[in-house]
């Protein structure tokens, strides 16, 4: 099977190098493919003619998509359709990364969403990725959608300057107390596991939308107390709300999600978002094994 991986060198991107046969595998990044450009995608795949398209490239600073929403729906939404077109042209299949963030309107919302919850993005990028998920599921069958939360990795975000794990880390030992928001929820996902579980998921034909986060929900402060717990660190933490951090974009207050359909498949392979946690510190050398 020979994939052709887009975004190689980001945060997933890195991960879904070290866990994808190197042999059959041809890294693209944005000097040899952009994806924006519809002549460079249909001929990056006629010279490459792969069986499988991982795309995980994305206009992801979501405070920045509220300024530039026609560069957000270029690259979210208008460069998945001529992904789409060329998967057909190709024969190929399509892995394409989605958010949380296309959930976000039910304020009130205490539950993972599922994968047949209708979507209600409440910022621009939530709504350029979900035009995208439309764009791809109306052009070619063969595809999955995966949607995922709150990503962490060893390479860290390049658009965001690291992740969040390593601000906190940074911000505890340079200050020693810090402020976090108590009042958005999520599943925060190790991309090493996630990338294993899309290893998994595109061998299969079982095509369609899937909802592919660590297990359990946490909110942001939680999440910060338990980086602190796990390393030892003694960290003033304090919970604060959203409006103590305004931002451009409106954040979800509420957007876990179920990973019901890997579930109903047997292709979970993703574990708690505390363990998770813990094999991204050892990785990243915090922790010892």
């Amino acid at each position: 099977m020979k994939v052709l991986l887009i975004g190689a060198n980001g945060q997933l991107g890195t991960d879904l190098q070290k866990v994808l046969p190197g042999d059959d595998l041809v890294p693209l990044t944005h000097r040899e493919i952009e994806v924006k450009d519809r002549e460079s995608v249909l001929a990056c795949l006629r010279a490459h003619r792969p069986d499988v398209v991982l795309n995980t490239s994305a206009f992801h600073q979501v405070d920045i998509c509220e300024k530039q929403a026609e560069e957000a729906f270029a690259v979210n939404s208008v460069a998945v359709g001529h992904l789409a077109d060329a998967c057909v042209e190709a024969k190929a299949a399509l892995v394409h990364l989605s958010t949380d963030y296309v959930f976000g309107a039910d304020a009130h919302r205490q539950s993972p969403y599922h994968e047949e919850d209708r979507e209600a993005p409440i910022n621009v990028y939530g709504v350029s990725k979900l035009a995208g998920e439309k764009i791809l599921q109306s052009r070619l069958r063969r595809h999955f959608i995966v949607r995922t939360s709150g990503l962490f990795g060893v390479a860290g975000s390049s658009g965001k300057g690291g992740n969040f794990v390593e601000l906190m880390i940074r911000l505890g030992r340079e200050k020693g107390k810090v402020k976090v928001v108590h009042d958005q929820a999520l599943s925060p996902t190790y991309t090493l596991n996630l990338a294993e579980n899309i290893r998994a998921l595109m061998v299969t034909d079982h095509y369609g939308l899937y909802h592919c986060t660590s297990q359990g929900e946490c909110s942001w402060y939680e999440f910060a107390c338990t980086i602190f717990e796990q390393l030892g660190m003694r960290v003033e933490c304090t919970p604060c709300t959203s409006e103590e951090f305004p931002t451009r974009a409106r954040r979800p207050a509420y957007s876990a999600l179920d990973n019901r359909k890997l579930e109903e498949t047997g292709l979970n392979r993703m574990n708690s978002w505390e363990e998770n946690l813990r094999r991204y510190l050892i990785e990243k050398g915090h922790l010892s094994a």
